[in-house]
């Protein structure tokens, strides 16, 4: 690797158009670390930007168009007779080639971003005699796409780059027993494929038919608890990570990030979404859509105001009850006195609380997707917003949101009830 690393300094542009086009012709070399590396040295001043994502374009380009023209002039035969070189046997073959004829050419975009699909879509794109101007703009549009995320992204990390690599090393051994799980649990399907066929086929047909004698209501019960009890889970780690003080490196990677963005001066509009005026509209218009839609007005009044005026209260209480452990010993580094900030808490609530009751009865799906989407980019600018400004730690409105988000939950899921009881009586 230190060779790798030497030669990239001596020629950086060469190096990183072979390891690409390498790459693309399906031999084991990491496309984005040799990008993400490049994206540093624009950091340094060691490399030009335009002219490394220039390099990874021709290279992706050039290495695709290569392994089609290969494909299409040998056809299946090239796969049964040398596929195992490149780990493409006949049967992962199929398996790729069947993502393309349910995808079509819409899948070369975004095989690029997908380790052992990427390296094999050339070469099945020729062998499916898919026409060269069908392959050509698609390929070489996901090269782009492709060297921009990695090269900009190498290029942001700049100075943090050492940073992210020790914060990586933190959760690798996390990662070891995730991948060892999902190789066993492989393992398992692979050698009683039949037997856990049948059982989910019976779970599925008795999950349906019992579902069809549940309402809706019951079941948006059940998720209102599986989502509160996975909020609560977050916010007994955000606890824990909190009183041992060890949100520092969160908060480093966080700001630099925020930072390093050329939209970071124009972010700070979304400042308005948490004056007072703009959570007033948000109240007003919800009241005025529980007034016009006429049904359980005063259950939808308590659940719109209760949440909210309760926040305060609510964030207190989680104030005083980290005073007492700090009080008792569970304290460990220096942490902020800010935690959980309180006008993050406040933004999630009444705008969570607001979103909720605007589009919990409306039969329109689109509308319940729409609301749902609009409502966390929101949240995300808000906090950025923050960050930029430089007023609140991130882990703070980390913190908020997480929190606020419990307090919302519990709420939706305590009037849920009650309005089931009710619609029962």
């Amino acid at each position: 690797m230190s060779h790798l690393i030497t030669l990239f300094e001596q020629h950086s542009y060469l190096i990183l158009f072979i390891g690409i086009f390498l790459e693309l012709m399906a031999l084991p070399i990491s496309g984005e670390f040799l990008m993400s590396y490049a994206g540093y040295f624009v950091y340094q001043g060691k490399m030009n930007y335009i002219l490394a994502l220039l390099t990874v374009f021709l290279a992706g380009g050039a290495g695709i168009t290569a392994t089609y023209w290969i494909g299409r002039a040998g056809g299946y035969k090239l796969i049964e007779k040398y596929g195992r070189y490149i780990h493409l046997g006949p049967e992962r073959y199929k398996k790729t080639a069947a993502w393309f004829e349910r995808y079509g050419s819409k899948l070369l975009i975004f095989a690029y971003f997908i380790p052992g699909i990427r390296h094999f879509t050339g070469y099945i794109s020729g062998i499916s005699k898919m026409p060269f101007k069908k392959f050509i703009i698609p390929a070489y549009l996901g090269s782009f796409l492709w060297g921009i995320c990695f090269i900009t992204l190498g290029k942001v990390l700049g100075p943090r780059w050492e940073v992210f690599h020790h914060a990586a090393s933190k959760y690798f051994v996390i990662f070891i027993i995730v991948l060892a799980v999902l190789l066993a649990g492989y393992l398992v399907y692979r050698y009683f494929k039949n037997q856990i066929k049948d059982f989910l086929i019976h779970f599925i047909q008795g999950l349906l038919s019992y579902l069809k004698t549940v309402r809706k209501t019951e079941i948006f019960l059940v998720f209102l608890t599986f989502v509160l009890i996975g909020m609560v889970t977050l916010m007994l780690g955000m606890a824990q990570d909190y009183l041992y003080g060890e949100f520092s490196q969160f908060n480093e990677i966080t700001e630099y990030m925020v930072e390093s963005s050329i939209y970071r001066k124009w972010m700070k509009v979304f400042l308005v979404f948490q004056f007072p005026y703009a959570f007033g509209a948000m109240i007003g218009i919800t009241i005025i859509r529980i007034w016009r839609k006429g049904k359980d007005r005063v259950l939808e009044f308590l659940l719109l105001f209760v949440p909210i005026l309760g926040a305060r209260l609510f964030h207190e209480s989680v104030l005083q009850l980290f005073s007492f452990l700090e009080s008792i010993g569970f304290v460990g580094k220096i942490h902020s006195s800010n935690f959980p900030d309180l006008l993050s808490t406040l933004t999630i609530i009444i705008y969570g609380t607001c979103l909720f009751l605007l589009v919990r009865h409306s039969k329109n799906n689109f509308i319940h997707l729409f609301g749902s989407i609009f409502g966390v980019i929101l949240l995300i600018e808000i906090a950025v917003a923050n960050i930029a400004s430089a007023e609140v730690l991130p882990s703070d409105i980390a913190g908020g949101y997480v929190y606020g988000g419990v307090w919302i939950f519990f709420n939706f899921l305590m009037f849920e009830m009650f309005r089931l009881v009710l619609e029962r009586n």
